[in-house]
């Protein structure tokens, strides 16, 4: 618009010179002084407006005494900034039902933990604010992919033990880890279904050990600034495009405790079900757990014995199937992993990385060999 008033002016200038040539001075002064007026009103709103949007801008971009999680990208309290996650290991055989605090989760993976028991999974709950915690749990053995995805988060993983195949990885640098010694309840079930992780535990934990409470050299943000794990959208999301479909129930190829992920349009998020039922946790008024984002990953594996013991081969770069599910809808995706403390990343069929939405994120990785008995519809 000021280019334009710029140019209209110079020309009412010439014609003016031209008219006083011809005696018409006084016609001509008195035109350019009103073409100067609405030159001077047409500017002012705009200079308001880019004001007023620049003033909105800085408001959404910064919350006095806080930031935006790098788990989740919600608004959470500042002194969080620096801490590093836990990841803990949670049974999910029926046994071990109900869960507690799975719902203070910032993500949740699932995987199959072996081959044998109808492809058995177990969960790994990542958290940031792990002060919260009231009990966890409950916890048992981890396998080799579990410290493999908490290397990435430069997250302490707390276990119960786990097979020889473990030691290798947990001799790593990059490593920390708490194993065993959280608190046994008496819930009237076989001992290895009484571990949880209790308030108090972990700052014990971490008082007895070398690691630090904050991110290490290992974590891959450490000289990142406004690091994030996920390439987060501040705005809300929705899915379009033609290869984008329909996502209100998932159903996952691990048979033995069907788990099942079901849109839920008044939350506009997952509720995750299994063993036919809404999953629940005991620890915060039977909330059922429920997921922003859907991650689901196409992964190769490797097993190690006649027992069941398996690794998955999640560190790869040749870009591996996927989808990405939110707000009831599908897309499908690539995933890349290139090294052990690196994140893994999402990426669309045009190899552009994936935005996701703000909040809770639920990612399986699902065996290649059971692929084509996944279900979206």
């Amino acid at each position: 618009m000021k280019r334009k008033s710029v140019l209209l002016l110079t020309s009412v200038v010439l014609s003016a010179m031209l008219l006083g040539g011809c005696g018409g001075k006084e016609e001509s002064t008195s035109v350019l002084d009103d073409i100067q007026e609405e030159t001077v009103e047409a500017e002012e709103p705009e200079v308001v407006e880019e004001e007023t949007e620049a003033e909105t801008e800085e408001e959404e971009e910064s919350r006095e005494g806080m930031y935006r999680s790098e788990l989740t990208n919600e608004w959470i309290d500042e002194s969080l900034k620096n801490q590093r996650p836990i990841a803990a290991m949670v049974d999910n055989e029926k046994t071990a039902l109900p869960h507690f605090g799975l719902s203070d989760a910032d993500v949740v993976y699932e995987m199959m933990n072996s081959t044998k028991n109808g492809r058995i999974t177990r969960l790994m709950a990542v958290v940031k604010d792990w002060e919260k915690i009231e009990r966890l749990g409950s916890v048992r053995s981890t396998r080799p992919t579990n410290i493999l995805l908490a290397a990435e988060w430069n997250a302490v993983l707390c276990h119960d033990g786990g097979p020889f195949y473990i030691d290798p990885y947990l001799a790593n640098d990059y490593s920390a880890h708490f194993s065993g010694g959280f608190d046994r309840v008496n819930n009237g079930k076989a001992r290895e279904f009484t571990e949880y992780i209790c308030t108090g535990n972990l700052d014990s934990k971490f008082g007895a050990s070398n690691y630090s409470k904050e991110y290490d050299e290992f974590y891959a943000g450490k000289d990142v600034e406004d690091y994030q794990h996920f390439n987060f959208s501040n705005e809300e999301l929705t899915l379009e495009g033609s290869d984008v479909m329909d996502a209100t129930e998932i159903s996952l190829p691990f048979s033995h405790n069907q788990s099942t992920l079901k849109y839920n349009a008044d939350t506009q998020t997952y509720d995750y079900y299994e063993y036919g039922n809404a999953h629940v946790d005991a620890g915060n008024d039977n909330k059922v757990l429920t997921f922003k984002n859907v991650i689901i990953q196409n992964c190769t594996f490797h097993q190690y014995d006649e027992n069941g013991y398996m690794i998955y081969n999640c560190i790869d770069a040749s870009n591996r199937d996927g989808y990405y599910v939110t707000n009831g809808k599908a897309v499908p995706i690539t995933w890349a992993k290139t090294g052990d403390t690196e994140p893994t990343r999402y990426f669309d069929m045009d190899g552009n990385e994936i935005s996701i939405n703000t909040g809770k994120t639920y990612i399986t990785l699902v065996p290649d060999d059971g692929w084509k008995d996944l279900s979206i519809k």
